[in-house]
């Protein structure tokens, strides 16, 4: 078979899904979430060659969670679906990663290019020949696009897509279609891994923002750190912790930061959340004459139903393309050299000791008697007592997401919740891609809390958990339905009810043996306490599952707090 001119040209020359594997391979990724398909099955080939593990999904939707709990443990992830079909079961997840800034390489398998331009009546399309249909869904949920249509361009697209991916954390659409997969680019680029540096900030420009900054911070009486979501999503947690142990500020995270600061120091003083504040630190967060802001997300659940009272006339926001001092924004300023700087210049500040953070139990949830149940008081402190360092965590929209504000983590821990998407049924996905994150990293220990109800829409995903060997431990929490709909609107309403499965016999069905699984019911505290006790337990040698059975009417004091502000809100006219 003739070789083309052009192919010849090559020094180097290499498939297009190899070129694109291996790229993946070279910015850290190792496990590739997805669904095949008959448009991606001819690529598919190409991910063990690469030396990437292909995960395989039960449904794209579950593909789309785990790759976001892989990305917020490994920095970046990717996943792989089929035209049309495929990509539209993965968009929830893709937007809930894109309104969170996790960076996920959503590959899709297309119809050939010459299909395309001929308007082919194909199967997986809207019959009407339109093939820009589906991509165009994907452009406002997609911080860039790369279609490999030509092979004059795809190695340049896909560097740009990744470039993308990374730099600004969010997720990137790259088509790829059957007739271009063993197209040939020049694999010589290669051997030049993507730049994924940011370029430093204007020299003049940061130094002047560094002086206003420094300015207000030696001036102030009182200051204050609050830690939120983009100082993890933006890389930035090197400065943050720098600017925590030099300064000794009291630090506090917003929920969504949970995870981004080292529990255990002294200073650290638990969550601000407005009205949803652990105790002592609304009052000492809003009396703050400055609050140093590091990548804040104000969003409703994030600061229990805008209840925050916090004077932009006494905040510093620091993000990833601004600084705001006040009411003075100066765009363009990365936070990361600023931060540097002001640590290496600050000196000596005025500190007022703030709030510490515990998982004590208050004396009236410590009664152990015969059938006394689990509530949401004592059961986060608790956890928080068991938790070990650099555990993972993660926890459902829901009760879960808010009883962790009350749970101190060990030094280490990282925190996976989705405060601002809110998809239910997220966890369990993202569990999957975090434990299997967690494994190619040295098997740290991986932790999920989920409800039965948001369960009930992700469960398959246990069963590629399985498949993988991988061995989390999940806390199950039956309190029969919808909670937070329930505090919401319609406590007793049937739409807030579920049907009751039989959670634990599950697991064998999804492929469960004794050798890499076991179950728990626990119905009492003090059946609670003896697991959380039982060193074997605690060790994680294979996956458990543990039911948790708690009262259908207790929910954590934030939770309460949030609805009834949620309800209030969409009741506006």
């Amino acid at each position: 078979m003739a070789t083309d001119i052009r192919t010849a040209e090559l020094k180097e020359p290499v498939d297009v899904a190899e070129y694109l594997f291996q790229r993946l391979h070279q910015v850290g990724i190792r496990g590739i979430h997805g669904v095949p398909g008959d448009y991606n099955l001819v690529a598919l080939d190409y991910i063990s060659k690469a030396g990437l593990n292909w995960v395989g999904n039960v449904n794209e939707l579950n593909a789309g969670y785990a790759a976001d709990g892989y990305a917020r443990i490994k920095g970046i992830s990717a996943v792989v679906t089929t035209f049309g079909v495929g990509e539209l079961s993965l968009l929830n997840a893709i937007a809930g990663a894109y309104s969170e800034f996790v960076p996920i390489v959503h590959i899709v398998g297309t119809p050939s290019t010459l299909s395309q331009k001929d308007g082919m009546l194909l199967h997986h399309t809207l019959g009407n020949g339109n093939f820009e249909v589906f991509s165009d869904m994907s452009k406002n949920i997609s911080c860039a696009m790369a279609k490999l249509n030509d092979p004059h361009e795809a190695a340049t697209l896909i560097d740009y897509a990744i470039r993308e991916c990374w730099m600004q954390s969010r997720p990137v659409y790259i088509t790829l279609p059957t007739d271009m997969v063993q197209k040939k680019v020049e694999g010589e680029r290669l051997k030049k891994p993507i730049d994924l540096h940011h370029p430093p900030n204007q020299v003049e420009k940061e130094d002047y923002v560094v002086d206003v900054v420094l300015k207000y911070l030696h001036a102030a009486k009182n200051p204050i750190i609050l830690v939120d979501a983009c100082a993890q999503r933006h890389r930035v947690l090197e400065e943050t912790h720098e600017l925590i142990e030099k300064s000794n500020l009291p630090t506090f995270v917003a929920p969504m930061g949970k995870g981004a600061v080292n529990e255990t120091l002294p200073n650290f003083g638990g969550v601000y959340a407005g009205d949803g504040s652990n105790e002592g630190v609304r009052e000492r967060v809003e009396s703050s004459d400055l609050i140093l802001s590091i990548g804040a997300i104000k969003s409703d659940f994030n600061t229990a139903g805008f209840t925050y009272r916090i004077s932009q006339l006494s905040t510093i926001d620091f993000h990833s393309d601004y600084v705001r001092v006040k009411y003075s924004e100066y765009p363009g300023v990365r936070m990361q050299g600023v931060l540097k700087k002001v640590v290496a210049k600050m000196g000596k500040l005025s500190i007022q000791p703030g709030p510490t953070a515990s998982n004590e139990i208050a004396n009236e949830d410590k009664k152990m008697s015969n059938n006394e149940c689990i509530s949401h008081d004592w059961l986060w402190p608790r956890v928080g007592q068991w938790l070990q360092p650099d555990d993972i965590v993660i926890t459902e929209t829901g009760t879960a997401n808010f009883g962790i504000w009350e749970t101190k983590f060990p030094k280490g821990v990282s925190a996976l919740s989705q405060v601002l998407w809110g998809s239910i049924g997220y966890s369990v996905g993202a569990c999957q891609g975090a434990a299997l994150a967690a494994k190619e990293m040295g098997n740290r220990r991986t932790v999920l809390f989920v409800g039965d109800g948001s369960f009930e829409l992700s469960a398959q995903e246990v069963s590629t958990m399985i498949r993988q060997g991988l061995k989390p431990i999940i806390f199950l929490i039956n309190n029969e339905g919808y909670t937070i709909e329930r505090y919401i609107h319609g406590f007793e309403a049937a739409y807030n009810d579920i049907s009751q499965w039989k959670y634990t016999d599950l697991i064998p069905t999804f492929g469960g043996t004794p050798e890499n699984s076991k179950t728990y019911q626990v119905k009492t505290k003090q059946e609670a306490e003896d697991l959380f006790n039982d060193k074997k337990f605690a060790a994680a040698g294979k996956l458990q599952f543990v039911e948790l059975f708690m009262p259908k009417e207790d929910a954590p004091k934030a939770l309460k707090l949030t609805a009834e502000a949620s309800a209030k809100n969409n009741a506006k006219q």
